[in-house]
């Protein structure tokens, strides 16, 4: 349910720019939970659309998801990139209620950023490369396959031991937060990354608590159609989505080396 804005000068102006991502969803089901009104912008990652001059006055660094709004200090837009930075935004700055995080200051407030950290410093780059070697590299590079994807076991056997002593079965305290939401858009695909999520029997029922909320079914599918479930039951079709992607990858690295 969208929420309601009495108040001219705090009346949304948000704009999302993103792509069907790990990184892209968290924003977007995070707006969803906050049913906040959003413009939303696909940026196609595969046809380098983020490196273009426009977009990279909105992120530097030419990656999404970006958002933009109206400062309310000042009645001018202001940029945000980097999907934690993006987060913890939106809930400064609309979430006063609590909907999906804590007071400030409060215990449970910086054990949310824990977890969020943890995602931003650990999971997602961790898994980013068990990706990348498993399915976007040119060549099978046994060493850089078995560290990432290793490495990414041992990050979800940290959140399933979390999980396993938690008795609302979110990462922190009694509901869903941004934490949560950040973990979710990489969990739910640990299989392209190579790893078995049977083998996290907490962190599994996890991942099938948070995809019945309705908000999260919203937002996995901005701004295309979340469908990594259905791909990960089909070798045939997982083969061929990696090639795909492959091809656009590698192209993308060869034009950032001639830079």
């Amino acid at each position: 349910m969208a929420v309601v804005f009495d108040d001219v000068q705090n009346t949304p102006d948000i704009h999302l720019y993103t792509d069907q991502t790990p990184n892209g969803i968290k924003i977007s089901i995070t707006l969803e939970e906050l049913g906040l009104p959003y413009t939303t912008h696909h940026i196609d990652i595969s046809k380098n659309t983020q490196k273009e001059a426009w977009f990279e006055a909105i992120n530097p660094n030419q990656r999404i998801p970006a958002l933009t709004d109206t400062f309310p200090e000042d009645g001018e837009k202001i940029r945000l990139f980097e999907s934690g930075s993006i987060m913890q935004y939106l809930i400064d700055r609309y979430d006063s209620a609590g909907k999906i995080s804590y007071p400030p200051g409060s215990r449970a407030y910086y054990e949310t950023n824990n977890w969020l950290f943890f995602l931003n410093a650990g999971v997602g780059p961790m898994q980013g490369q068990s990706n990348h070697f498993t399915r976007y590299a040119p060549e099978k590079i046994e060493y850089g396959i078995n560290r990432y994807k290793n490495e990414t076991r041992r990050l979800y056997a940290v959140l399933d031991k979390h999980l396993s002593k938690s008795t609302s079965g979110y990462l922190v305290g009694s509901k869903c937060t941004i934490a949560d939401i950040a973990h979710w858009g990489w969990i739910t695909c640990a299989g392209w990354a190579g790893v078995d999520i049977e083998e996290f029997p907490h962190l599994k029922q996890w991942d099938e608590r948070i995809l019945k909320r309705p908000a999260v079914e919203r937002g996995r599918h901005v701004p295309t159609k979340h469908t990594v479930k259905e791909l990960l039951k089909d070798r045939d079709a997982m083969d061929k989505k990696a090639e795909e992607a492959r091809k656009w990858v590698q192209e993308g690295m060869r034009k950032d080396a001639q830079k």
